[in-house]
């Protein structure tokens, strides 16, 4: 049995699959559209919000810091992402890299792992842009009914329709061609880079020395108390956490990784982009280096401008201005980030849809869904399905304690796919590596190590929550993906190569 469950498919194959016509994606993407949806999906809630949170309640101006460990954690993944999106560029990012080095079973859980990961982003995100739109709408004199802009003033029932809108509105984009996404997320990518640059450069005239004083504030220990809520290495170790000073970073560092999340997300692409071996480590790479940069420059600025203490949770750069007697710059900060959130949520749900459509192409899921539209060229299918799903989701449901979810499902992708690139090299040293992830093992080991330590920062809750997903998750393999496996099925390809499981010699 554990034959089948860890039977591998092969590099070739997944690359054969891809040109079947009617489960054939349009390649349309080249290196600058990439990094524009790298960008575009990383820019978000992040560098308008934690910024403040993580300055004020965990590492003070030291936050600079937190975002270059969390970036150098996902620069660390990157390199390894990087070697696999151009040794097969196939759709479903993770999924398909453990398919071809750890096995079915593994591929199985870590689609799954995306699955959830990508929904539960997307919604957050759109409730989030809701929340900005509403402010804008507010501070223009028109107000929504309490019942239809969601469940915090709502009185019994409650729908955030302007969530559930955006939602629809971007399926139906992402349906139309991955083309005309890109157009969209290059113009819109434009506007909160452009904010960005605006609060970093007006920023810098109101910066003052004494704000950075001290950079790293005194360690305050955290009483450990065993908790569900508290993190799970303090659980463990009986370790408890530190706000502010060294390990206060760190913690920090766990908390504002869920600003990077979404470079993997450009992995998913791979199928549709041109060059595939020249451009995916250019994209995933370039806009990490990127966005790092203006993560670490922004949070320079408004905690020079603002003493950490006194920094807004809510709208930590909007507030930062105020103070400084300039509000005209905190309107167009929220119309930033307003707009920058759209792409956020297309880009997410373009990376679910992906590993949707590649997990039922391979027959883990129906095959209904790997049929793409005759004249768009995109998994229509799977987009419609999933897009309305999250859609309501967005709208009745609070997610508040859920996006930690998302945090670790990323974490949990990016150790499954550096162990992959160990074992590739292992079983298949003859694959043509357009570009290799440098010092393997050890940067890969390096990688497996960082994700793990800040999943342990995380709650012992998120953990609960991820492990009931995980269970449901074996749950339906073994009820339906294991014997619908179309490797396990050793069904042939239109172009008459057999799939067969590795150690059979016929079908």
């Amino acid at each position: 049995m554990s034959s089948t469950l860890f039977r591998t498919k092969k590099v070739e194959q997944s690359i054969l699959d891809t040109e079947e016509p009617e489960h054939a994606l349009k390649k349309s993407l080249s290196a600058l559209d990439l990094t524009v949806f790298g960008v575009g999906v990383i820019i978000g809630t992040g560098i308008f919000v934690l910024t403040g949170t993580v300055a004020k309640n965990n590492a003070g101006p030291a936050v600079a810091l937190a975002f270059v460990v969390a970036g150098v954690v996902c620069a660390l993944a990157a390199l390894c992402y990087a070697e696999f999106a151009s040794t097969l560029p196939v759709a479903g990012s993770a999924y398909t890299f453990s398919y071809a080095s750890l096995g079915e079973l593994p591929a199985w859980i870590i689609g799954w792992d995306l699955v959830l990961e990508f929904a539960l982003g997307t919604a957050v995100v759109a409730v989030g842009w809701s929340g900005y739109i509403s402010s804008l709408l507010d501070n223009a004199g028109w107000h929504l009914p309490e019942a239809l802009s969601g469940r915090d003033g709502a009185d019994g029932f409650g729908f955030d329709i302007l969530a559930a809108a955006l939602v629809l509105v971007l399926t139906g984009i992402l349906v139309l061609g991955m083309k005309l996404s890109a157009r969209i997320t290059s113009l819109v990518v434009a506007i909160k880079v452009t904010v960005v640059l605006v609060v970093i450069v007006a920023g810098a005239f109101f910066i003052k020395g004494a704000n950075y004083d001290p950079f790293i504030p005194k360690s305050q220990p955290v009483e450990a108390g065993g908790d569900i809520q508290s993190p799970l290495i303090q659980l463990m170790f009986g370790w408890a956490p530190s706000n502010f000073g060294v390990m206060g970073i760190f913690t920090a560092a766990s908390v504002v990784f869920f600003a990077f999340i979404g470079f993997d997300v450009v992995a998913t692409a791979a199928e549709e982009t041109k060059n595939p071996q020249r451009d995916m480590p250019r994209g995933i790479l370039g806009s990490l280096l990127i966005c790092t940069t203006l993560y670490v420059a922004v949070s320079i600025v408004v905690t020079g401008m603002q003493h950490y203490s006194e920094l807004s949770v809510k709208a930590p750069l909007a507030d930062a201005f105020k103070a400084t007697g300039h509000p005209w710059y905190a309107g167009f900060i929220s119309f930033g980030a307003a707009v920058g959130l759209t792409t956020v949520c297309m880009i997410l749900l373009l990376g679910q849809t992906r590993v949707f459509f590649a997990m039922s192409r391979d027959g883990l899921l129906p095959r209904f869904f790997s049929r793409v539209h005759p004249r768009f060229k995109t998994p229509h299918r799977p987009t419609i399905l999933l897009g309305t799903i999250i859609a309501i989701v967005a709208g009745f449901t609070s997610l508040s304690e859920l996006a930690e979810l998302v945090n670790i499902g990323t974490l949990f992708a990016f150790v499954v796919v550096a162990l992959g690139v160990i074992i590739l090299r292992r079983t298949r040293p003859d694959l043509h590596r357009s570009f290799r992830t440098p010092w393997v093992p050890v940067l890969p080991v390096l990688s497996v190590a960082a994700s793990l330590w800040l999943m342990l920062n995380l709650p012992a809750e998120t953990w609960l929550r991820f492990g009931i997903w995980m269970a449901l998750g074996f749950l339906v393999y073994f009820v339906y993906g294991r014997s619908h496996s179309r490797l396990g099925r050793h069904e042939e390809t239109t172009v008459g190569e057999v799939i067969r499981p590795p150690g059979r010699d016929t079908p």
